[in-house]
């Protein structure tokens, strides 16, 4: 029988935003879809998340922007990534509107989900990347 794959899934928050509810939330959803979250918790720096993104050898890095700073947060994040020789994949919630998410994603941020995404969207979308990777290991 086979195993479904799961992720080792890396969630923070940087700067001073400090409203973390959001984030617990989706840690706990994906905690129990089987995957193995890491939550670093606020205040966070983008190098000290591509450190700890290489430390735990995380598939993803899930990054929650409720200041409004997440276009300056996705290119920080994904440059010391890069400068840390990782290409693991970086997600984004929060207080993002849908007309900023090709900026993102032209900035380097795999998928973007904004308030109000249903959890089960979120769940879905990291249960596909597992699938990918795996089926990427396998081949």
């Amino acid at each position: 029988m086979a195993t479904t794959p799961k992720l080792r899934i890396l969630l923070t928050k940087v700067g001073m935003d400090g409203h973390d509810r959001g984030i617990k939330v989706i840690a706990r959803t994906l905690r129990d879809a089987g995957h193995e979250v890491i939550y670093m918790g606020r205040r966070q720096t983008p190098e000290g998340i591509a450190r700890a993104a290489a430390h735990e050898d995380a598939d993803v890095v899930g990054v929650s922007v409720l200041s409004g700073t997440h276009a300056s947060v996705a290119r920080s994040v994904v440059a010391a990534l890069r400068e840390a020789g990782l290409d693991t994949p970086v997600v984004m919630g929060g207080t993002i509107l849908h007309r900023e998410i090709p900026d993102l994603k032209e900035a380097g941020v795999a998928t973007v989900f904004p308030v109000a995404t249903k959890l089960a969207v979120i769940e879905e979308w990291f249960a596909e990347l597992a699938e990918k990777l795996d089926d990427a290991a396998l081949s």
